[in-house]
């Protein structure tokens, strides 16, 4: 039996890290804001675990991404399928990777998603040629690795 499974990324501004994946990916940002006001409602969250975004309320410390065709949970907010989750940790990035996304663009459309992600905040570390593979590795804000192919 297969295993369902979410990636979820350390990191110090979540809210930030999801914006730049959400407009990445072409996935949608989560909203929790139904939850976390029943959650509030109930004494089982306070405020300090809260913030306010685009007007509604989001956690503090977490904040997601998720496809838009896949199915979400209504009482909660939360993505059921691809979903990257951005928690906040204390601690800096201190090395490379040692998991990474691999963006399929296509040769044709490879330089144009380059510069596509730089203007929503990557920066190019290096271009690939080895062993067959053309690609072009790149960092998110918070420095995380990532391969446009």
């Amino acid at each position: 039996m297969a295993v369902e499974w979410r990636l979820v990324i350390d990191c110090a501004d979540p809210d930030r890290l999801a914006a730049f994946w959400a407009g990445a990916l072409g996935y949608v940002l989560e909203d929790n804001s139904a939850l976390i006001e029943r959650l509030l409602g109930a004494g089982l969250v306070t405020e300090a675990d809260v913030t306010a975004i685009g007007g509604r309320r989001a956690w503090k410390a977490l904040a997601a991404a998720r496809h838009p065709d896949d199915p979400v949970d209504p009482e909660t907010g939360t993505g059921l399928g691809r979903r990257l989750l951005f928690q906040a940790v204390p601690e800096a990035k201190t090395g490379k990777n040692r998991l990474h996304l691999d963006l399929h663009v296509g040769p044709d459309r490879r330089d144009a998603e380059v510069e596509r992600l730089r203007a929503l905040g990557a920066t190019v570390l290096w271009a690939v040629e080895d062993r067959g593979s053309r690609h072009v590795t790149m960092a998110d804000p918070e420095g995380n690795e990532f391969d446009v192919m």
